[in-house]
Formats: C-alpha cells, sequence, structure tokens
C-alpha cells in the first residue's frame, strides 16, 4: 500500500505541473515515433523487394558471362555465352525445367511521330513461362514464328505508353519501325514494376530470338541464359549442375576460375534484405538520439522540481518518510513521464506510417514487437536519467531542506 501511495503522490505532482510534464514529454514522444515510424518503412521496404524478387520466380536462375582474371589482369576476348551452352544444358541437365536464351540491345524504336530508344529483347518462346510475365492483349509468338525468324513485337506496359498507343489494346496490328525494320505488334504484356536484380524494365519490346540474332543484333553470342531449376528445394543442387555442365561446355582446366557466373533471385533478396536492413538500422540509430536528448531532459527537469520541492521534501522526511520512499516517488515521476511519452510516441509513429502509406504510397509495416521495445526502452530512459534527481532528493537533509527558501 505505501508504494502505492507514493505512485500516487508522484502523479499529483505530475498533473500540477501538467504543460511542464508535457513539454518534458515531447523528447520522449519524437524520438519514439521516430523510431517506430522509420522500422514500419524498413519492413515496409523489405516486404517490397520480397514481393518483386517473388515475381521473377523463387526457382529462377540468371547465367552471364565474366570477365577472367588472370594475374590481375582482365583477360580480354574471353569465352562468353552462345546458344550451344543453351543446347548443351538443354541435352544434359537433370534438374533444369526450362532454359531461355536471351539477347538484348538498347535500339531506337519509332511509331508515328513517336521516337523512343528502348530495350530491345530477342527471346524464346517460353519467355512467358520463365520469366513470370503475362499478356495484358493479343499473344505471344510461337516457336515455329521465332524459327521462320518473323518480324514480331510484344510490347511491354510502359512501350506501350511510350511509344503513343492509347491502349494495350489500339498496339495490337500496328508496325513499329525498330532499328528501321518494321515489327508487327502481336501483343502487349501487362506491367511487372522493377524487380532489382534482374533489370527487366517495363518499356523493353520483346522478339523472337532467331529474329533477333539474324537480323538485327547480327552476334552469336547471347548476353544472358535464364533457366528454372525443376523444384524450389534443388535450387542449389541446381546451381552446382549448371556450373559443372558449363564448365564443360567451355572445357575449362579444374584449376581455372569460371568465365560465367550464376545468381540466383534468393541471392538478390539476400542482399537487397540486408541493405534495407542497415538502412533501417542506421535510420533508427539516429532517430534513438531523440530519446537520449529526451532522457537528458527529463533529468534536468526533475533536478528542477527536486530544487523547486526541497521544503517539500523536507517536511515528508520529519513525518517519517525514509529515503526510499522518497527515491521512489521521484523515480516514478521519471518513469511515468516516459512511459506516457512512449505510448503516445508509439500511436505518433503508427500513424505516420500510416499517413506515409496514404498520401506517398510507400509500403510500411509497423511491428508489435518494435512497438514494445521503444515503449519498454523509453522506461528504461526514465529510470536511467531519473536516478540521480532521485538519489539527490532522497539524500537530501531535513533540517536543511526545512530552511530552504
Amino acid at each position: 500500500m505505501l508504494l502505492l501511495e507514493t505512485i500516487r503522490v508522484a502523479l499529483g505532482a505530475l498533473r500540477q505541473n501538467l504543460l511542464r510534464s508535457m513539454l518534458t514529454m515531447l523528447g520522449i514522444i519524437i524520438g519514439v515515433g521516430a523510431v517506430i515510424s522509420m522500422d514500419a518503412l524498413g519492413n515496409g521496404a523489405k516486404a517490397s523487394i520480397e514481393e518483386r524478387i517473388t515475381k521473377l520466380g523463387t526457382t529462377l536462375l540468371q547465367i552471364d558471362a565474366a570477365r577472367v582474371a588472370q594475374g590481375g589482369v582482365a583477360i580480354s576476348g574471353a569465352v562468353r555465352l552462345t546458344e550451344k551452352d543453351a543446347q548443351f544444358l538443354l541435352a544434359h541437365s537433370r534438374m533444369l525445367s526450362e532454359i531461355l536464351p536471351q539477347q538484348d540491345r538498347d535500339l531506337q524504336v519509332t511509331w508515328r511521330n513517336h521516337n523512343v530508344r528502348a530495350q530491345i529483347t530477342g527471346a524464346a518462346s517460353n519467355f512467358l513461362t520463365v520469366r513470370r510475365y503475362e499478356l495484358d492483349a493479343g499473344r505471344f509468338f510461337t516457336s515455329l514464328e521465332g524459327v521462320a525468324r518473323k518480324k514480331l513485337a510484344v510490347l511491354g506496359a510502359d512501350a506501350v505508353t511510350n511509344l503513343g498507343f492509347n491502349s494495350p489494346e489500339g498496339a495490337l496490328g500496328e508496325y513499329v519501325r525498330i532499328a528501321g525494320q518494321q515489327f508487327l505488334v502481336v501483343g502487349t504484356l501487362k506491367a511487372k514494376g522493377s524487380t532489382g536484380g534482374f533489370g527487366e524494365p517495363d518499356g523493353q519490346i520483346v522478339i523472337p530470338f532467331e529474329t533477333g540474332r539474324f537480323r538485327l543484333f547480327g552476334t552469336p553470342y547471347i548476353n544472358d541464359l535464364f533457366v528454372t531449376a525443376s523444384r524450389e528445394d534443388s535450387v542449389p543442387e541446381a546451381i552446382a549442375e549448371t556450373e559443372v555442365l558449363l564448365r564443360k561446355s567451355h572445357r575449362i582446366r579444374p584449376e581455372r576460375p569460371s568465365d560465367f557466373r550464376i545468381r540466383s533471385s534468393e541471392e538478390f533478396l539476400n542482399t537487397l534484405s540486408e541493405t534495407t536492413q542497415t538502412f533501417t538500422l542506421l535510420l533508427a540509430g539516429i532517430a534513438s538520439v531523440s530519446l537520449l536528448v529526451g532522457g537528458i531532459g527529463i533529468m534536468n527537469i526533475m533536478l528542477v522540481s527536486v530544487t523547486e520541492r526541497t521544503r517539500e521534501i523536507g517536511i515528508r522526511k520529519a513525518l517519517g518518510a525514509t529515503r526510499r520512499v522518497i527515491l521512489v516517488q521521484f523515480l516514478s515521476e521519471a518513469v511515468v513521464l516516459c512511459i506516457i511519452g512512449g505510448a503516445v510516441g508509439a500511436a505518433v509513429g503508427i500513424s505516420a506510417a500510416a499517413i506515409f502509406k496514404q498520401t506517398m504510397g510507400w509500403k510500411t509495416a509497423a511491428g508489435l514487437d518494435m512497438v514494445l521495445i521503444a515503449v519498454l526502452f523509453s522506461a528504461s530512459i526514465g529510470v536511467l536519467f531519473g536516478v540521480w534527481p532521485a538519489m539527490r532528493a532522497a539524500s537530501l537533509d531535513p533540517i536543511e531542506a526545512l530552511r530552504y527558501e
């Protein structure tokens, strides 16, 4: 009962100086609010990255050529990927379900009075399956049309807008000129958004692989080789098998490094998640400085309160209050200030995250664990910065305190 009475007296003292108490809590409110809102933005960014990487397919692997270094110097004219590599994988692999060789160049594209530079992607007919794209209108070209080197084009979502078409359906049947050659638009793709690591913009225009190779690009080398593992749990084995087969295809000796690199969507996810987490921790660390500033403000106000209430402390001690009672009273005031400030700050942080989501379209995810941590941390700030003023109040000599004017 004595503890409850002491806490009641502490709350009464805070109510007597309500405006000062609210201003004292302001630093804690700002600090907790900033930490929670930054954490919500970081969690939202991570969730957005995971969603975008998932669009690629968790079993998708990207293989591209890498420079080979010898003696610290890059070897020019290093072996590059060709369609023969794709055929070799197709003939010998047991862990891969789909193989997609891809060539791409940035070329000039015109339609009527619209003139843009876009990425032209030469790909096989399994492009939609491997790259997880969906048709918005029309159709995709067939394998037979690819073998026949038909001049057909499928426009990405942004390419439709960039070339001035009113709608995806309005682009069908139109002819666009790519590097001076006319291509018939047979389909359009749904918007996919940026997926980070694999770098396929919605502004690309997809044409048959053989058409691009022989009519536009004029090279046997492919820019990327996309493959999919047969199962998600077999991705590591698929990577190992692919590396062994490609080294065999390129006749690379065991002591020599590979002249290609294999990347998975999981690798991009881990890299981007680590980067996002680093920035989130950095921002949260900066925001937590406000908590320390708020704690210093509380300590300062509590010291002022001890000085103002010196005579009151003397009277209470004269009436039998122990050092422990005085210590608990002033420590309770500091802790209550921080807990209330932490709770209000949590509400402010969650509200700020919701405002960011509504007004700016940012993806946010406020975690309950961070809210609890922030509130508990603010309470510990109250204990940490309230101990000294409380000990100072408890150590006052009652006779000297009663003489204080």
